[in-house]
């Protein structure tokens, strides 16, 4: 990964906290793109989750319109961390929606926990979930959203497949990831950005179909899933 030669303090943030990672199976690559699964980003980077500048970077009120939640729908946010996008899809879809906050890490799912608390969010339903299983009802899910975690699924091929059977017919599923093209993402670690040829080269024989691309993210590519059922 190339630097430039002085790092701002938000940029050696990024760094020092995507270092803050945790090893699971033992990784191969991507049969479709040899795509190498990134480390899982540990719990001791919650706060990098929660950091001033996410809003204008990443734009959550703008991702959520985009996906057009409503009242009453059943959301899934995979990989929810400190529930950044959890809480805020979680007001999105009241009177009467649910959103489940999907982890492997217990630390991060007390973290959310103790986050809803404070807002007084009760309508989020915490999953303590698999690397190869998001433990989610099947046919039950509206949408999911997956914001740069993705590229950290250990078995990619068999996670999709737990994801589709969790979808409704019919469900989306928005996926954010940074971009490996370019240098609006260069203070990431080269292993947790995606380009788009990867993304649709690993999501479309999975069971997806590509609905609509966004661009309007800074740092992210945004992609729209369909499932195929």
């Amino acid at each position: 990964m190339r630097f430039p030669t002085r790092l701002t303090a938000h940029a050696l943030l990024v760094v020092l906290c995507l270092n803050t990672t945790i090893a699971l199976a033992d990784e191969s690559t991507h049969p479709k793109t040899d795509r190498k699964p990134a480390h899982v980003m540990s719990y001791l980077g919650a706060d990098w989750l929660e950091r001033a500048d996410r809003d204008a970077l990443e734009q959550p009120d703008k991702v959520i319109a985009a996906m057009g939640l409503k009242s009453g729908d059943v959301v899934a946010d995979i990989g929810s961390g400190s529930g950044y996008f959890t809480r805020r899809m979680a007001k999105a879809v009241l009177p009467g929606g649910t959103v489940y906050g999907v982890d492997i890490q217990p630390e991060m799912n007390e973290i959310l926990a103790e986050n809803c608390k404070k807002e007084g969010i009760d309508n989020i339903k915490i999953i303590l979930s698999e690397e190869a299983d998001p433990k989610l009802p099947p046919n039950s899910i509206d949408w999911m959203l997956l914001v740069d975690v993705y590229h950290e699924f250990q078995q990619p091929e068999v996670m999709l497949a737990k994801m589709r059977e969790a979808l409704k017919p019919g469900g989306h599923v928005a996926l954010l990831e940074y971009r490996l093209h370019g240098d609006t993402a260069e203070h990431i670690k080269i292993d947790h950005r995606m380009s788009v040829e990867q993304v649709l080269a690993e999501w479309l024989p999975a069971g997806f179909t590509l609905e609509k691309r966004h661009e309007f993210l800074p740092t992210q590519h945004f992609f729209v899933f369909r499932v195929n059922k």
